[in-house]
């Protein structure tokens, strides 16, 4: 058997959480392969809105196994917040939530860090969603984080002060900011206990031996590809690998193992946060793209800057991926357009490219693009591909054609049901 991998193409929010609850039924297993709680995958169903920042999307699929992978970072405040939401929702997770060992945990020392960073950057600020995924991931690879598996060890209250107190020395130098340190260590500590409850594996053997027994495994990524810390839009970007290839080290697993990769993307394009976004409309356009999509952030409730679809950008993370299936969401935002705009290449100094520039952060680019006749109808009754309106399929043909891969599933709402399979 092969992992299946399911990741966002974009700058993150395609709406991926929707697509893993409607494949989890295919799946033995849904596992989580890197991030932490600066993801927001929102779910619609039975008239009730969900959003996870650390359990995995298949959570609400009954018998399914949901694994948080050891590329994943954890805050167990967070943690514990959603496993009561899910509690007093009447969703089973006892035995069916499992936690890798090697996950690495995010202390309160971790968001404090975040934030005075953050702050000391004045207005060369990344966009940190302020939740201490950074500084996490620099523990993680400066060898002084603590992990899950530490919780269970005599001397885990002995590395937690040590740890504590090399954030403290950091943090002297950094302008002082608001946060209530005692009153987020109480927190803390209240919350690990959860943690400790939760069943805990060797992560990369539970995959192994679940693909040996013949077990179906869907890997789910957060954020986006160009929030990637190797091939994103480098300084802001998260501070894991989005693409495929962080599955083998969020997972512990083969790259020979990797079978399908569903790659998602919105029919038009957003970004939250500072850096580059080469389609964003700063004009009516661009707040009627928000208005409609309702673009704010599921994690920090930010107004996500808006643009027109950008196949440039698509073709390198499609690349980077090895992308088999194509997933569109959110087709429904553009069902009032008269005329929709896709960017086919750039233009950088004078000569037009198909390909993203070194560093796009400090290119002059300019998008070229090629319009499109909209179809100006409402698209909720729509349930197969047939019925769509001739110029929504003849977009979506023309996204085909142009990124060489098949889109399989299109999204015509948030709700768990509005989804159309090609």
């Amino acid at each position: 058997m092969a992992i299946d991998v399911l990741l966002g193409l974009q700058w993150g929010d395609e709406g991926k959480g929707k697509i893993v609850d409607y494949l989890a039924t295919q799946y033995d297993v849904v596992a989580r392969f890197q991030g932490g709680p600066n993801a927001g995958h929102t779910l619609i169903f039975d008239g009730k809105k969900f959003v996870l920042h650390t359990v995995p999307s298949g959570i609400f699929r009954p018998g399914l196994i949901n694994l948080i992978g050891n590329g994943v970072v954890v805050d167990p405040i967070v943690l514990a917040e959603e496993v009561a939401s899910l509690k007093k929702a009447g969703v089973d997770y006892q035995g069916r939530l499992l936690m890798a060992r090697k996950a690495h945990l995010i202390l309160p020392t971790h968001r404090y860090l975040d934030a005075a960073s953050e702050n000391a950057k004045g207005k060369s600020k990344i966009g940190s969603t302020l939740k201490g995924i950074g500084p996490t991931y620099m523990d993680k690879t400066g060898r002084n984080g603590l992990r899950a598996g530490d919780l269970h060890q005599a001397n885990f209250q002995e590395r937690y002060e040590a740890l504590k107190e090399k954030h403290m020395r950091l943090l002297a130098i950094y302008p002082e900011v608001d946060f209530d340190l005692k009153a987020e260590e109480q927190r803390w500590m209240e919350s690990i206990e959860l943690l400790r409850q939760l069943p805990m594996v060797d992560g990369e053997y539970f995959i192994q031996n679940a693909l040996d027994d013949g077990k179906k495994i869907l890997a789910e990524g957060a954020q986006g590809s160009m929030l990637d810390i190797d091939y994103g839009t480098y300084p802001y970007v998260t501070s894991s690998n989005t693409i495929t290839a962080g599955v083998c080290t969020g997972l512990g697993v083969s790259p020979s193992k990797i079978g399908e990769v569903i790659g998602i993307s919105k029919a038009y394009c957003t970004r939250v946060g500072s850096g580059p976004f080469p389609t964003e409309l700063h004009g009516e356009v661009g707040e009627r793209l928000r208005a409609e999509g309702g673009e704010f952030g599921a994690t920090t409730g930010r107004p996500r800057r808006c643009g027109w679809i950008d196949l440039p950008q698509l073709r390198y993370t499609i690349m980077l991926n090895g992308v088999t299936q194509l997933v569109i969401t959110k087709i429904d935002v553009l069902n009032q357009f008269e005329e929709l705009e896709t960017a086919t290449a750039y233009r950088v100094d004078g000569k037009e490219t198909r390909q993203l520039p070194y560093d796009i952060c400090d290119v002059d680019l300019q998008p070229v693009y090629q319009k499109h006749p909209g179809w100006v109808r409402d698209l909720d009754r729509v349930s197969s591909y047939g019925q769509l309106p001739e110029q929504a399929r003849d977009y979506l043909l023309f996204l085909e054609d142009q990124l060489e891969v098949e889109v399989t599933m299109i999204s015509t709402g948030p709700e768990r049901e509005k989804l159309i399979l090609k």
